[in-house]
């Protein structure tokens, strides 16, 4: 009873820092009615999706505006130490106004069309005006106060323009053209949403269902399986598993909720202070959003604007992606090497026999990432990956009933479907949940979209970009990685390249970098912003499961994440690291860039082979690993000698493991 009372707690404090909120605990009635209306929700997505199509803008509307009156019953407008169990006056007219907008666009849809051309009238305007305002209390509610902060400040500047100096100068929006380009199809209900409506909504359920299918349970036992008995077995358990299936989820936080509540524990059963625990579950999580297949949700964004196959796009992340696990790998390796940490013992470890029994449980995963090899729709990729789910789901209440609970044939069958009938109703309603944060986010990002658009800023940007190049091409490409990461922090994943996107790609493009090296860049920066100081949501997530200091904790994640916040500049130097080229220039990037990284890891710890490096030989790690960074063969053949000379060094000194003194443990 105490462990759930303090996993709870911890759930909380989580839940508080990434939603900046508190959830209602609704029950009785009201409870039963809003699971209702979320699971039809989820089911007329996918309805429209694979079934019967309908009009976009309808269906946008749909998404934004149901998701927010769901969203407003189940999220109160403050926190409070008291659970809340009803909806408030005022939260029912925000219902109420959030249902009426749709509502707009299904009876008046012709009108609506007619007047794009016309021009809107003052039923037009008072929708999108209301619009608006309801976004950005959804958004407050489940994302926190930055994201809308972001947004107010972007629909001010189309008003103050005039009185601003340099860049920031335009000649002003008029009011009514504000509402209508921030709204319609150019903002709210523009390309973001879309992509919310679609991809994003379809992966989210079939996250669902696939953690309820116990996938989550079985990747980390495979994990645990292969590296658990490892020196620091459980961080490398971390890394693993946040490459396996961190990548299906589209919030960094999220994955730090799934995951850290198995993982940060065992962690510090063998010896990682907390501090250390949390950053390691912190960047690990981070990075599933940068993996394929999935890439969190930001990549169905980058496919959308850049009309390009998600396919394109899920192999151009795919070494990237290896490079940052690589370096989070080699950091918990070399850290277990300096305190002497050991591994599980064999006998708290999963029996391959167990792991080989349930291999079916990876089939929905395995089936995706084959359809789209094979070139099938993202749409059907997934809707196939739910099926497959849906069958393991059967089969294994099947099994239960019939193998265990002895219940006859015909009658364990029924009993099974019956029970994978609840949990198909009990997903469909925790999808939303899930998704209800990222409605919220898109549709915010849609207005920064639309001011971006309105106003001519992201023009206006990209000639500072190309001003700044002028001089050094490099010094444009930091100057466009810190406005990313500024825009990013605080900021959910996918809200956070959606606004960096809008803002430094167009420059970035005009400078002549290629658009998927351009967007890869943001998408890349944005996503690190999850563990960047000072607003390190992921960082901030796992110290309050650690039971940390949120900013140690902060610190670490970043010395750990140190090495992948050079890997952009890596692919926009060599476009072979985005697997473009010829097959050998690709192998060969890959395993430059890879000792490049242990290198610069080596040089961040303090440590290589058997032993700990002095302060000289740690800055000769450092050079060498940023020369096999750069994509030339003198410097590459630099760095491959310093390093070589660097391992047989520490080889000579410290030949055998043990001799080099362990070093004290961090505060516990």
């Amino acid at each position: 009873m105490e462990q759930r009372r303090d996993a709870a707690e911890v759930n909380t404090a989580v839940d508080d820092m990434e939603f900046a909120t508190a959830r209602r605990e609704l029950a009785g009635l009201a409870g039963r009615i809003w699971r209702a209306a979320a699971a039809a929700f989820v089911a007329f997505h996918l309805w429209i999706l694979l079934v019967a199509p309908i009009d976009p803008t309808i269906s946008r509307a749909i998404h934004v505006f149901f998701g927010a009156a769901l969203g407003f019953a189940l999220f109160a407008a403050r926190r409070s130490r008291q659970p809340r169990r009803h909806i408030s006056a005022f939260d029912g007219l925000l219902i109420a106004a959030s249902l009426a907008i749709p509502f707009h666009y299904i009876l008046d849809a012709d009108g609506i069309e007619l007047r794009s051309f016309m021009g809107p009238n003052t039923t037009d305007l008072v929708v999108a005006g209301v619009g608006i305002l309801l976004v950005l209390e959804f958004a407050r509610r489940t994302a926190g106060l930055v994201m809308p902060i972001i947004v107010s400040v972007f629909i001010a500047y189309c008003f103050v323009g005039p009185w601003l100096p340099g860049i920031l100068y335009h000649r002003g929006v008029a009011f009514d053209q504000a509402l209508v380009e921030l709204f319609n199809n150019n903002g709210v209900l523009g390309t973001i949403v879309q992509v919310s409506a679609s991809f994003i909504i379809m992966f989210v359920v079939f996250a669902s269902f696939l953690q309820r299918s116990g996938a989550g349970e079985y990747f980390n036992d495979l994990a645990l399986a292969l590296v658990g008995r490892l020196r620091g077995g459980p961080a490398k358990v971390t890394v693993l598993s946040g490459f396996m299936f961190g990548t299906i989820s589209g919030s960094a936080v999220a994955n730090v909720v799934a995951s850290g509540a198995f993982t940060i524990p065992m962690m510090r059963r063998v010896g990682y202070d907390r501090a250390t625990a949390g950053a390691i579950e912190a960047t690990s999580s981070t990075g599933g959003q940068i993996t394929p297949p999935v890439m969190g949700a930001g990549a169905f964004i980058m496919a959308e604007v850049l009309g390009i196959p998600y396919t394109e796009i899920a192999l151009a992340g795919l070494i990237p992606a290896l490079l940052f696990y690589l370096a989070n790998y080699t950091h918990c390796d070399l850290n277990a090497r300096k305190l002497g940490l050991k591994g599980l013992p064999r006998e708290e470890l999963p029996r391959w026999s167990t792991i080989a029994r349930r291999c079916y449980m990876a089939s929905p995963l395995v089936l995706l990432v084959a359809m789209l090899v094979f070139g099938y729709s993202p749409f059907r990729a997934a809707a196939w990956g739910i099926a497959a789910t849906l069958l393991i789901m059967l089969g294994t209440a099947a099994a239960h009933r019939i193998w265990l609970q002895r219940q006859g044939l015909l009658a364990g069958s029924l009993a099974a479907a019956v029970d994978t009938a609840r949990a198909v109703w009990e997903t469909l309603h925790a999808s939303m949940k899930e998704v209800m944060q990222l409605i919220a986010v898109c549709a915010a990002a849609g207005v920064v979209a639309g001011v971006i658009g309105v106003t001519g800023i992201g023009g206006r940007f990209a000639n500072l970009l190309l001003e700044v190049a002028g001089a050094s091409a490099a010094l444009a490409m930091v100057f466009a990685m810190l406005v990313a990461i500024v825009l990013g922090m605080g900021v959910p994943t996918t809200a956070a390249y959606a606004i960096a996107a809008a803002v430094v790609a167009p420059g970035l493009i005009r400078m002549g970098v290629e658009p998927l090296t351009a967007h890869m860049f943001i998408f890349y920066y944005a996503i690190l912003s999850a563990i960047t100081p000072p607003v390190a949501l992921a960082s901030f997530a796992a110290a309050s499961m650690a039971r940390a200091d949120m900013w140690r904790t902060s610190l670490i994640a970043l010395k750990l994440g140190l090495a992948t916040f050079i890997v952009p500049y890596m692919f926009w130097l060599s476009p072979a690291l985005l697997a473009r080229g010829e097959l050998w220039e690709i192998l060969l990037a890959f395993a430059t860039a890879g000792c490049g990284v242990y290198l610069l890891a080596c040089a961040t710890e303090g440590w290589m082979g058997h032993g700990p490096l002095a302060l000289p030989l740690r800055l000769a790690s450092g050079a060498a690993g940023l020369m096999l960074m750069v994509p030339e063969a003198m410097t590459d053949a630099a760095g491959l000698a310093i390093g070589a000379g660097l391992l047989l060094w520490q080889r000579r000194r410290y030949p055998v493991e043990g001799m080099a003194p362990v070093l004290a443990r961090p505060g516990q």
